[in-house]
């Protein structure tokens, strides 16, 4: 193995790496960890810089701060004694560390096994800040639950938002609030742009076919190492065909059932109880993630289609039909994504789609469908400019609003902006640009009017 004296030295002298600001905030504490979880290729280890360089520029002496990469291959084969090995060693190059407290980051953690234990271990006997990252495929929020058992707080990774999105690319109109209509046009053109090639960070300077490759590339990863390997699944054909219809249904109603058919006609032989599990596994890897329909029956959701968004527009496109512009099933995908962002780490039903009395469709209810509360309704329409869409929409919302009881609902279009007053409540029309970047916490649930 490397000297630990000389990994420890390399990693403190080395300049951070540069990275685009991110939206996250890691919350470690004494005695407790923060676990980044996110697909591959988010950007958990940059997060990790950006925590890094917000310590050293709050005045942390570097000596203070240990990162780890722990797929480096100078350590070889590593264990969890190595890294009681390496952390000793680096309380013995800065003894002063130990009282004053240490900021250790545990990159691809994973690659250790009996890791917890360790874990465990330092937050239970050092004074230390302890952040983790890993892959996907062996380190997911219900692994945290299992190994932590309280000790570790999940933060979930995504791909870029749109506000990061520009950000990135060096668009400082992204921060004002009204611009000019030539700064507007300029927004509303990236915001396109967004949706086409997605916002995983290493991705978004490609060209358009290398792109498309990379994403199929992560999507194949995902399958692969994440759900087939991790959980030991032999019917490879049929799960990697119906992962990739999960993904391609971005934005759509889903059943498990339809799914089974379909595969059977193509001559792919699957049970309806991997199907059901594949979903979930899905989820866990952070690829596609389903919506349940808004109702306080627990049999009345499980009967009813979920909808299913990916985790990203661009990779949704990237593995579609190089014939499919589904616009707004990419926007509708944005917006979930940003409901998710706002909300943080929000239990089962905290997002729903609703379908009202009269039979039409909301796309998103953020609250409790256990609880049947609604505090914020949000309904999406990339173009509303014609009188039968509009007229549509309307309609929709304003059930929502007489049935659920928020007097306000949210549509969130390409271009249009303006407000609408109906019986039920007021619509607030805006572009989706405007929305993503306004990052305004949703609405607390006694927002809804008393009936």
């Amino acid at each position: 193995m490397f000297p630990a004296e000389d990994l420890i030295a390399d990693a403190q002298g080395r300049a951070i790496p540069g990275y685009t600001r991110r939206d996250i905030a890691l919350t470690a504490s004494p005695g407790r960890a923060s676990v980044l979880i996110g697909m591959r290729r988010v950007g958990k280890t940059f997060a990790c810089f950006q925590e890094m360089d917000r310590l050293v520029r709050s005045g942390i002496d570097r000596r203070r701060i240990l990162y780890l990469n722990l797929e480096d291959d100078r350590l070889g084969s590593p264990t969890s004694e190595l890294l009681a090995t390496v952390l000793e060693t680096f309380y013995r190059m800065s003894p002063e560390t130990r009282a004053d407290g240490a900021f250790l980051f545990l990159d691809e953690v994973h690659a250790v096994p009996g890791w917890a234990r360790f874990a465990r271990r330092v937050l239970d006997t050092e004074n230390v800040r302890l952040h983790i990252t890993g892959s996907s495929a062996k380190l997911l929020s219900t692994d945290v639950a299992t190994e932590f058992r309280g000790r570790g707080l999940a933060i979930d990774v995504w791909p870029f938002s749109f506000a990061e999105y520009a950000r990135h690319l060096g668009e400082a109109a992204a921060g004002i609030r009204h611009p000019a209509a030539v700064d507007r046009s300029k927004l509303e053109a990236l915001f396109l742009r967004y949706l086409h090639t997605g916002g995983f960070p290493g991705v978004v300077a490609m060209s358009d076919r290398e792109r498309v490759q990379t994403l199929q590339d992560y999507v194949e990863l995902v399958v692969v190492r994440d759900t087939i390997e991790r959980h030991r699944l032999t019917n490879i054909t049929a799960v990697r065909a119906f992962m990739l219809m999960l993904v391609q249904s971005t934005g759509r109603l889903f059943t498990v059932n339809k799914a089974y058919h379909d595969l059977k006609s193509r001559g792919v032989g699957v049970g309806k109880d991997l199907l059901h599990a594949v979903v979930g596994h899905a989820a866990d890897a952070c690829l596609a993630f389903s919506v349940g329909r808004f109702s306080r029956s627990v049999r009345d959701r499980a009967a009813r289609p979920r909808k299913v968004y990916a985790v990203d527009p661009g990779l949704a496109s990237a593995v579609s039909l190089a014939t499919t512009r589904d616009t707004g099933a990419r926007l509708e995908t944005a917006v979930y994504l940003e409901l998710r962002r706002r909300l943080g780490r929000a239990r089962e039903g905290a997002i729903s789609y609703h379908v009202t009395q009269g039979g039409h469709e909301v796309d998103f209810v953020v609250g409790d469908a256990e609880q049947g509360e609604a505090s914020a309704l949000v309904q999406v329409c990339a173009d509303l400019s014609g009188p039968a869409t509009r007229t549509r929409e309307m309609r929709a919302l304003n059930e929502a609003m007489t049935e659920l009881g928020p007097d306000t609902a949210t549509l969130v279009t390409l271009h249009e902006a303006g407000e609408e007053k109906l019986s039920g409540g007021t619509v607030r029309i805006i572009p989706a640009w405007r929305w993503a970047l306004a990052a305004k916490p949703l609405p607390p649930k006694n927002h809804s009017r008393s009936n």
